[in-house]
């Protein structure tokens, strides 16, 4: 879904808005698989070697054991994924985060002194790395797994330039 649209200033719009790479889901997909692997080899050797009752406890306990693991490994993550969002607009950069609790910082783009990017080799391949943003006042912000992160860094900060001179003026 994204930012809400009412949620910006009058004369705002996004510019870029983007969901953490997809490699963040890599490991809880992986996990996800094992812990299925495991319960189905499980849940057949309970049913091969126990019969009524016995069978029935282990399988509803390896039942609620995967559920958990389910939920834990695979629909926490991916829904942490889809509620977190990086957002340039023309006039700042919002970061949004939580499920149920809420969390963001907002950054003038007029109060941004550096734009950077890091990323390892991997990240290189995958397109993805970290943003780091140091304002006028703060501590240094880093933002991690950004998709696409040298165009965003270069995008960021093409935003920061076209800021400038209109400052300037007194817009």
């Amino acid at each position: 879904m994204g930012i809400p649209k009412e949620n910006l200033a009058q004369g705002e719009r996004i510019i870029l808005q983007r969901h953490p790479h997809w490699k963040c889901l890599v490991a809880p997909l992986l996990i996800f698989i094992i812990a299925t692997g495991v319960a189905g080899v499980l849940g057949g050797l309970a049913s091969d070697k126990l019969d009524g009752t016995a069978r029935t406890w282990v399988l509803g306990i390896l039942l609620v054991i995967w559920l958990g693991m389910a939920g834990w490994y695979l629909v926490r993550p991916l829904v942490a994924w889809k509620t977190t969002h990086f957002v340039v607009t023309n006039r700042r950069v919002i970061f949004r985060n939580g499920i149920i609790t809420k969390s963001g910082n907002d950054i003038p783009l007029q109060r941004i002194n550096t734009v950077e990017f890091q990323h390892g080799l991997i990240d290189r391949l995958l397109h993805t790395g970290s943003l780091v943003i140091e304002s006028a006042s703060d501590e240094p912000l880093s933002f991690d797994n950004i998709p696409q992160v040298e165009r965003v860094h270069a995008l960021l900060y093409q935003e920061v330039l076209d800021d400038e001179p209109a400052e300037r003026e007194g817009r």
